[in-house]
This record gives C-alpha cells, sequence and structure tokens, in this order.
C-alpha cells in the first residue's frame, strides 16, 4: 500500500477507534468515577455557558495534539496521522454534541435528515436519566438502530 493510503487508513481508523473511546469513557468513566464532572451535563438548570462537564475536552485533546506534535517532530510518522483521526473525531464530537444537539451555538436547529434525527433522539433518551445509573445511548455518531427507523418513520423516541 502506498504510504498515502497507510496514512489515510491511520486516520480513518483512528476516527473509527475514538468512537468505541468515548462510548466506553462515557459510560464507564464519565458515568463511573468522574460522574463529579459530568452530572451537571444532566441536570437541566444552566449557570453558565461552561459546565464542568466541558473539562473531558481536555482529557481527549491531550492524546490527539500529544500524536500531531511527536509525529512532527518524528518527521510527520503514524503518531502524527493518529493524532490527526483523534482531533477529527473531537471536531466532529464538539459540532454535533455541543452545537448540533445541544444548540450551544443557535444555528442548526431543524433537520429533516434522518442520520441527524437518530442522533438527537439517541441523546435525548440518554439525558431522559437525569442520574448516574440506568442511562442508555452513550455513542455519539453510532446510536442503535431503532432511532435510525424511528427518525426515517417520524415515530416518537
Amino acid at each position: 500500500m502506498s504510504p498515502i493510503l497507510t496514512n489515510i487508513a491511520i486516520v480513518i481508523i483512528s476516527y473509527a477507534g475514538m468512537e468505541f473511546v468515548a462510548w466506553f469513557t462515557h459510560k464507564y468513566i464519565m458515568h463511573g468515577l468522574l460522574w463529579v464532572f459530568h452530572k451537571d451535563h444532566h441536570k437541566k438548570e444552566s449557570k453558565g455557558f461552561f459546565e464542568h462537564n466541558d473539562f473531558f475536552f481536555l482529557i481527549f485533546a491531550v492524546p490527539g495534539i500529544a500524536g500531531l506534535f511527536f509525529g512532527m517532530q518524528q518527521g510527520y510518522n503514524f503518531l502524527f496521522w493518529i493524532g490527526l483521526g483523534i482531533t477529527l473525531y473531537g471536531f466532529s464530537y464538539f459540532f454535533v454534541h455541543d452545537i448540533f444537539i445541544h444548540q450551544r451555538f443557535k444555528f442548526l436547529r431543524n433537520t429533516d435528515n434522518f442520520y441527524f434525527k437518530a442522533i438527537r433522539r439517541a441523546h435525548k433518551v440518554h439525558h431522559k436519566h437525569l442520574g448516574k445509573y440506568d442511562g442508555e445511548c452513550f455513542g455519539m455518531l453510532w446510536v442503535p438502530r431503532k432511532y435510525f427507523e424511528k427518525a426515517r418513520t417520524n415515530q416518537p423516541s
């Protein structure tokens, strides 16, 4: 395989792997050991633009930045491409979660795209649980099939 295709494959695999990392971290870390930082994200009241939950941005950004930095230092090796995949996932997560779903910036409010409707529905179901336990739908870009089917036929969640 050519170096360009190898690098593209590394980025895609890293990006896709981050969905599993995000799901695992959300389910077992955010709703577990570090619930203290995530619980304000499940509360209805808003005390400002930032939440304690935003702390997780730093946790996820560090490996991406480190991969980009150290990969550049070593001639754009595989670490750079892994860091790029992680960083691109971070941008996607911010766009989907903070802008589209939670409307932290007031645009992209309405969509007829069934994929985006499915993601929004699954996240809404996740937020029905205000506590640490009994949650569901911990992923971000990959959600259970039933939400796609409901979104496609406009069924209630």
